[in-house]
């Protein structure tokens, strides 16, 4: 014989809620146990996972970056031209100056023959063994460096110059710094910023993303670090 539930039994009673007051939620239903998030919300990791940010930054939700702005990539672009550029620019400077100092001292003091006419030979070396030195040894510390400053900014996302000026390009997708051979491709697509009139370096001052050609082809950003 079966009896009915008695109703003063809390334990074989289904638990309400207050008037007014919503149902207990399920907590396992509820993202961070492995369901979907709301739009704009980062994807939760299942129990046990640690969270996933991509752009490095703590806490949920995950912010956008921060766009770099086109004056502070113009400036860093400055800064590393002085760095690659300085060797190059000191060792032609010497080896030039040479040279003209080869010329002038061939020039000058030149004798004077019976018609009063000078009579100067013509520069007998030209421009030195030395001059040649300082000019190979600047245009080979130019490669160095540009190969130093490329191997850094696929591995951290920063130049010297981006550095400077806190700023970083990185992958869009994932916000990961681009590695050696997107870096050395995206150097390489520059070429197609300035082909029309150099117009794909100006394209970040109107794009949604501050994107040149070069960015768009490699899907890169360049964002800010504070």
């Amino acid at each position: 014989m079966s009896y009915p539930p008695d109703p003063n039994n809390p334990y074989g009673q289904p638990q309400q809620a207050p008037y007014g007051v919503p149902p207990q939620q399920n907590p396992y239903g509820q993202p961070g146990y492995g369901q979907q998030a709301g739009y704009g919300y980062p994807q939760q990791p299942g129990y046990g996972m640690p969270p996933q940010n991509p752009y490095g930054q703590p806490g949920y939700p995950v912010a956008p970056p921060v766009l770099a702005s086109w004056g502070a990539r113009l400036g860093a672009t400055f800064i590393d031209s002085l760095v690659i550029g300085l060797p190059a620019i000191i060792g032609y400077s010497v080896g030039i100056g040479m040279l003209v100092s080869n010329v002038v001292k061939s020039t000058t003091n030149c004798p004077v023959d019976s018609y009063g006419i000078q009579n100067c030979p013509p520069p007998s070396s030209g421009i030195s063994g030395a001059g040649i030195a300082f000019i190979g040894i600047g245009a080979l510390l130019t490669m160095i460096l540009g190969i130093w400053q490329l191997v850094r900014e696929g591995g951290t996302g920063q130049t010297i110059g981006k550095k400077a000026l806190n700023i970083r390009v990185v992958r869009e997708a994932d916000g990961q710094p681009l590695g050696f051979g997107m870096a050395f491709v995206r150097r390489l697509a520059h070429v197609v910023d300035a082909i029309p009139c150099y117009v794909g370096f100006l394209w970040p001052l109107w794009d949604d993303k501050g994107q040149t050609f070069a960015d768009k082809i490699v899907s890169s950003l360049v964002v800010r670090t504070q």
